[in-house]
């Protein structure tokens, strides 16, 4: 992506409200009683401009185009924090990954293992890269990002099972970082929510992770919210979308309700990892996502819930569209922070 491309969006949005709302169809764009951010708005708008239909839809164009978002809307680099790469052995694969790690430790803080958003199919480390450092330097903590194995290529539950190795090793190498011995958190945003979850329930008993992290998490692929309807629209996770990622990720004889692929289909959340759980108001999984958060409170799970309403799916990635996206990453990363130290 060129320096002036760059330029140019940011200065686009730079304009106020008012510019950017008329310059997106003159009026707020407001759904169920809340308003989506006007740059936000102003982002959904040139991608309708510019969408490239189904018909014509690459997985290889679909991870350039995140990619290139992820470029343009990524944020400037966290400094204090040292980032080194890190290979997991699983069962058959050596998983990569990228350690985040603090110039200035607090030893209290668990580690935290995140997975980032794409429905299985798109995403990297990349996409993840400014709010790792984030939860890192405000916790005093290591992050360990993980690059699992997409879909085509590596259909469920591969990537799954990439995570599962990474959680194992970072609570058995936790100490080699200055963390808690024995002692890890999970947490990631969109399909890594979703692997947060399931990993949150398949070690509640062996190695229970100290927190699970779950941002606009996709808990449950058979789902027939209002949400799934009233932002089926709305940028960058459409029907289409969803619809497309489902059918590079599960397999043809897979079940969508096995609480594997949708862990809220699971009977018994009790004893699971305390939670904090965020939400996206312009997001087809914000109903889901809510439903998660009630469930595990109503199973004894402490449990904390907020929904950022004017921001869309995703923003985890783009914190420099707009300034609520860095407020809402700074947000999510203190309270993790806090969490990751045991003073929730």
């Amino acid at each position: 992506m060129s320096w002036l491309r760059k330029a140019l969006v940011h200065f686009a949005l730079s304009r106020s409200n008012e510019a950017l709302v008329k310059a997106s169809g003159g009026e707020a764009r407001t759904v169920r009683g809340m308003t989506l951010d006007p740059r936000f708005q102003f982002v959904e708008a040139q991608a309708r401009q510019r969408a490239v239909s189904w018909d014509r839809m690459t997985v290889d164009k679909l991870r350039e185009q995140t990619e290139a978002g992820s470029e343009l809307f990524g944020g400037k680099a966290v400094s204090g924090v040292r980032v080194e790469k890190q290979y997991v052995t699983g069962r058959s694969h050596s998983v990569p990954t990228r350690l985040y790690l603090p110039t200035v430790r607090d030893n209290s803080a668990a580690m935290l293992v995140y997975f980032h958003f794409g429905g299985g199919v798109i995403g990297s480390l990349d996409t993840c890269h400014r709010f790792c450092s984030m939860v890192a330097k405000e916790a005093g903590a290591p992050v360990m990002s993980v690059d699992y194995r997409l879909a085509p290529e590596y259909k469920f539950p591969v990537g799954l099972e990439d995570c599962i190795a990474a959680y194992q090793w970072a609570v058995d190498n936790a100490a080699r970082f200055g963390a808690p011995v024995g002692r890890a958190a999970v947490g990631g945003d969109s399909m890594g929510g979703n692997f947060a979850a399931i990993i949150a329930q398949e070690f509640r008993k062996t190695k229970p992770p100290v927190l699970q992290l779950l941002i606009y998490p996709g808990v449950d692929f058979t789902s027939e919210t209002p949400s799934m309807n009233d932002f089926a629209d709305a940028w960058p996770l459409t029907a289409e979308t969803v619809d497309y990622f489902m059918k590079q990720y599960l397999p043809e004889k897979a079940d969508p309700s096995d609480p594997r692929i949708s862990p809220l289909r699971a009977h018994d959340l009790r004893g699971l990892a305390p939670a904090l759980v965020y939400t996206a108001g312009f997001d087809m999984l914000l109903d889901q996502g809510a439903q998660y958060a009630d469930r595990l409170k109503e199973a004894g799970v402490k449990t904390s819930y907020h929904c950022f309403e004017s921001l869309p799916h995703g923003f985890v990635a783009f914190p420099a569209a707009s300034p609520a996206a860095e407020a809402a990453n700074r947000r999510i990363a203190s309270e993790t922070a806090v969490a990751l130290k045991g003073n929730r």
